[in-house]
């Protein structure tokens, strides 16, 4: 019975490891199968099935009161530290990097019963909307494999619409799960700040970036949340808990809701692509038919914000523990926003933080009477791989990445939770006869990711894309 394993979702297959109907050995020999025949897309950079199939016979007997996704396969963003597992940041700056110690992320996976196959593709310290790692393949979308699978969680993206693991982690400061969540006709979800917790690290001060889950459908992607989501000791930031798990809020009704919708771009002037038009325009309908009330508003969010996002961006990427005499091996986008970075002295930051957080006040504001906000989540489908990196000129490399996803990193600097859905699907074109992803985006209050996937569970439910498969499958 393992021939259709990938064509069932997480939970499926954890129905049926409680079932023992399959065992998590099973499952992991499966997706290992597929991985080494089908990476084509360039998901994973490190692959460990001798870790993997050790873990998943170390799991054996399903306990009582284990969670849904016990006994399933996925895989950890390079990003994120494993203990006994090469993770380099996307940089050949920290290649041979073994870790002693698995952050928060990795041990909530492992400690909920998840099996990783290894860890997959990121860009250079996670910063480009893109995936096209120094020395390695780019990770592409499978729909069309000369298209990006874009970024930073890219590789995630690609192993989970590939059919390589059925659920994935990836993180997000500026869209970095949403983004490939699109280019790849995923759900993509960016939960509340606070919500994950980033122990032990703490890499972002400003509080951008949080984990969150790459998924075929809402349900996986709410269930994998439910493993991450919790606070540690330490944190600067947390959520509330939920009323119950964010699974079950798959299954309540949300009521009638008030939308806001908005199409103009927040960080950039650019002309969006038509296709991202329509989904946006066949969301506002489909909601409306759903019986919610969808309304225009202005962008909630000032042009001046985006000169204070871009300092904090760059200093953080100079907070990156780059050693002197590696820096040459940095990316030229890398070494220049770094510079950037390091040009901003302390008062400066502080400064650019406090104004961040006075933009996101306007913004919540302005949004206070919405219960969620929809908009395109790219102004175009899938880029080609190389469209937007530029080695010669990071500047330009830096404003199309701004042209590309111009929405996205407005919900990191508020806050709030949101999830991208691949509603739409372009027509067949020659390299893509099953056409191209397109995502649309809702956002929700802080804190109300509960809501946010209601209303995601009932758009799907109402315009379902699961019999979607790319080409490979």
């Amino acid at each position: 019975m393992t021939g259709g394993l990938h064509d069932l979702t997480a939970l499926e297959q954890g129905a049926l490891v409680r079932r023992r109907e399959v065992s998590p050995v099973e499952l992991v020999d499966h997706y290992l199968e597929r991985v080494a025949g089908l990476d084509d897309v360039g998901a994973f950079v490190t692959v460990t099935p001798a870790l993997a199939r050790e873990r998943a016979a170390a799991l054996g007997v399903r306990p009582e009161g284990a969670g849904p996704l016990w006994g399933v396969p996925t895989a950890v963003k390079d990003l994120n530290p494993t203990a006994g597992v090469p993770t380099s940041f996307g940089s050949p700056v920290f290649a041979g990097l073994v870790p002693e110690e698995s952050d928060g992320v990795v041990l909530s996976l492992e400690a909920a019963g998840t099996v990783s196959l290894g860890k997959t593709s990121t860009p250079e310290l996670g910063s480009p909307c893109y995936t096209e790692p120094e020395g390695r393949p780019p990770a592409v979308t499978p729909w069309d494999r000369t298209r990006m699978a874009g970024g930073s969680s890219g590789g995630a993206a690609a192993a989970v619409a590939a059919g390589l693991v059925p659920v994935a982690q990836g993180s997000d400061g500026g869209g970095s799960i949403r983004i490939p969540a699109s280019c790849c006709g995923l759900v993509g979800l960016k939960p509340t700040r606070g919500r994950i917790s980033g122990w032990p690290s703490y890499g972002d001060p400003v509080g951008l970036a949080t984990a969150g889950t790459l998924a075929r459908d809402v349900r996986d992607a709410a269930a994998l949340l439910d493993v991450m989501a919790g606070r540690r000791p330490g944190d600067p930031t947390w959520a509330p808990p939920p009323r119950g798990t964010f699974l079950a809020a798959c299954d309540r009704d949300p009521g009638r809701l008030r939308v806001a919708r908005f199409a103009a771009p927040v960080l950039a002037d650019v002309d969006v692509d038509p296709e991202c038009l329509r989904a946006w325009e066949d969301a506002s309908l489909l909601l409306e038919r759903l019986g919610h009330d969808v309304e225009d508003v202005a962008v909630p969010l000032p042009r001046a914000a985006v000169a204070d996002f871009e300092t904090c961006w760059a200093v953080l990427t100079a907070l990156a523990p780059v050693p002197p005499e590696r820096e040459h091996l940095l990316r030229p986008l890398t070494r220049w926003l770094a510079a950037r970075g390091h040009a901003v002295s302390g008062p400066v930051f502080g400064t650019a933080v406090g104004a961040v957080r006075r933009h996101a006040a306007t913004a919540l504001e302005a949004l206070a009477p919405y219960d969620l906000v929809l908009t395109p989540t790219l102004a175009s489908p899938p880029l080609p791989v190389g469209a937007i990196r530029d080695d010669a000129d990071p500047a330009a490399d830096f404003d199309a990445q701004k042209a590309f996803t111009p929405w996205t990193s407005a919900w990191n600097v508020t806050g709030m939770p949101a999830v991208s859905l691949p509603l739409h699907q372009t027509a067949p074109l020659p390299d893509a006869p099953g056409g191209l992803p397109v995502g649309v985006m809702l956002a929700a209050r802080p804190a109300e990711e509960e809501l946010l996937l209601a209303v995601a569970a009932q758009l799907e439910a109402a315009a379902p894309w699961r019999d979607r498969r790319p080409p490979g499958w």
